[in-house]
């Protein structure tokens, strides 16, 4: 009876307002656009996207998180479908386009049961419960364990996420440098490993020459030259003092008055200069280094008086820098001149040298005895071709990090989908719960249509495989290349665990969260009628209604 009087208007007239069904069935086919949009990003055969922002730059990728993050969208659902595509990435590293897929087919699944009018509860906790069983089944039947220090293995690993990009044709290369990039910065220390990639393995693009010639520096390179033309450029087994103090006068902070009464006052003044500076160049001859690096300024009296010692100079490096500097030669970075001593010197670099690359100048400190930290030197054709490759091997770097803390492994191309999907079926369990099982497929079957191959009878085949086989876990899934059904174990194409684990946990929450609303309410702001602000109509307008 209610339902039929005139609703009264509570909240302000320029506020849309949408509810009930008709908010969940776009939530949800706006999902399905995402998943569509980034599809053909998946796999070997993956195509890639020319993406042009409105400042006229150019990005070139097929990396689903590079792709949804230059792209602008309006719906809010939409935005946190791509939210989901930079938590996956800043978690595990690689898998951003397959958690969109699969959250895209999570949303479409669950598309049939809103329209039978079954309440959003219901899916949600068949969906929950699906996802408890997927994580058991993941952890419990077919992952296989792997030996950390057997590098074949690990190395088969890293391939099978490098081969799906741009990078894929220098496989074993960008495999090779991820591995050492991970394997050199790991520390292990009471009994607790930290492996920081972001922090202290740095990748260095230089356009020119070839991709091959890329490699993983033991040690540092810095786009920087030497402060003073006279300065040694090459030293073999340097002594290095780190410092993050600047070796110039130091000005008043604030406004400064001096009065200067006779002529003698202005040259007392400057000896005073003068000598300070001596004395902060004095404070480091003491420990006798051979390089000083300083995150602030060097003034020309300072480098006078290092260039007399025989010492090299260079400033103004970044915190970051001098940071996996310091890790590098076993160097500590030191506040204030006075504090200087023995102990803070970096002997562990071999080598200090500075080469002219491109038309540009570059330090290397390398040859390093334990380095903890590291450079990826890049090179390549364009700045173009540099992105893609820097963005590919973050990936690798990521898989090979996930690899030395949880060694665990699942088979490829879409096998651990099926394998998954076929464990839920056999539950028995109907409606939504026999819907995630469906949704699993959405894998193989992108897979099989990103090489062109009959999607129905290769997906029927696959199925057919996994539903026949009775001996452990089923490790058949579809080669990317050809779009035929290939033992994954014999390709020796491999998963880490905990990338597809985030993968589905990721892809299920937000098909939960998204599934959850039932309004959505956009307004603009108050607008004030005295002639100033836009007139409600300009708000709407603007707002595209």
């Amino acid at each position: 009876m209610y339902a039929q009087q005139q609703p009264i208007l509570i909240l302000s007239k320029n506020t849309q307002r949408d509810s009930g069904r008709k908010v969940q069935l776009e939530n949800i086919k706006a999902g399905i656009y995402i998943a569509d949009l980034i599809r053909t990003c998946l796999g070997p055969q993956a195509m890639m996207k020319m993406l042009m922002d409105p400042m006229g730059g150019i990005v070139m990728t097929n990396d689903g998180n590079a792709i949804l993050r230059e792209i602008t969208v309006n719906h809010p659902a939409a935005k946190s479908i791509i939210e989901i595509a930079r938590t996956q990435d800043e978690e595990v590293g690689d898998g951003t386009t397959s958690v969109i897929v699969l959250a895209g087919e999570m949303l479409s699944v669950a598309e049939q049961f809103i329209k039978q009018q079954i309440h959003p509860t219901v899916i949600i906790r068949a969906y929950r419960e699906a996802l408890e069983d997927m994580v058991r089944i993941l952890q419990d039947e077919v992952s296989i364990e792997l030996d950390r220090n057997d590098n074949k293995k690990l190395q088969e690993v890293v391939k099978s996420c490098v081969g799906t990009k741009f990078v894929g044709r220098w496989a074993d290369l960008a495999v090779r440098i991820a591995l050492d990039a991970v394997q050199t910065v790991t520390l292990t220390e009471n009994g607790r490993t930290e492996i920081d990639i972001k922090k202290y393995a740095k990748v260095e693009k230089i356009p020119g020459g070839s991709i091959d010639d890329s490699c993983v520096l033991r040690g540092i390179m810095l786009n920087k030259d030497v402060t003073h033309p006279k300065m040694r450029r090459y030293i073999e087994k340097p002594r290095i003092v780190l410092l993050d103090c600047p070796l110039e006068y130091k000005k008043g902070e604030s406004q400064t008055n001096v009065e200067i009464v006779g002529d003698q006052d202005f040259t007392k003044l400057l000896q005073i200069e003068e000598e300070q500076v001596a004395r902060l160049c004095a404070d480091i001859i003491a420990v006798k280094p051979d390089i000083v690096f300083t995150e602030k300024g060097v003034s020309d009296l300072a480098q006078h008086f290092l260039l007399k010692a025989g010492i090299t100079a260079i400033r103004r490096l970044r915190k970051t820098d001098n940071n996996r500097l310091a890790r590098a030669c076993g160097a500590t970075i030191v506040n204030r001149t006075e504090e200087l001593t023995e102990k803070d010197v970096g002997t562990g670099a071999g080598l200090f040298e500075i080469k002219k690359m491109g038309d540009e100048y570059f330090c290397f400190v390398t040859e390093c005895t334990d380095p903890k930290a590291c450079t990826i030197l890049l090179r390549g054709a364009s700045k173009d071709v540099l992105n893609e490759t820097e963005r590919n091997l973050q990936d690798a770097l990521h898989v090979a990090r996930n690899l030395m803390l949880e060694p665990k492994l699942l088979a490829g191309g879409g096998a651990v989908e099926m394998a998954v999907s076929q464990a839920l079926t056999n539950k028995q369990i109907q409606g939504p719960y026999r819907a995630v099982a469906q949704a699993l497929e959405i894998i193989p079957r992108t897979l099989a249509q990103n090489c062109g191959a009959n999607t129905i009878r290769t997906l029927t085949a696959l199925r057919a495989k996994h539903a026949s086989h009775s001996d452990g876990p089923c490790t058949w899934g579809i080669d990317g290349e050809s779009g035929q059904l290939v033992d994954m174990k014999e390709k020796n194409i491999w998963e880490p665990l905990s990338v597809k684990l985030q993968v589905y946990k990721t892809a299920v929450e937000t098909a939960i969260l998204l599934l959850r609303i039932d309004d959505i309410v956009s307004g603009s702001k108050k607008n004030s009628n005295d002639g100033t602000g836009p007139s409600p109509a300009a708000a709407a307008a603007g707002k595209g209604e």
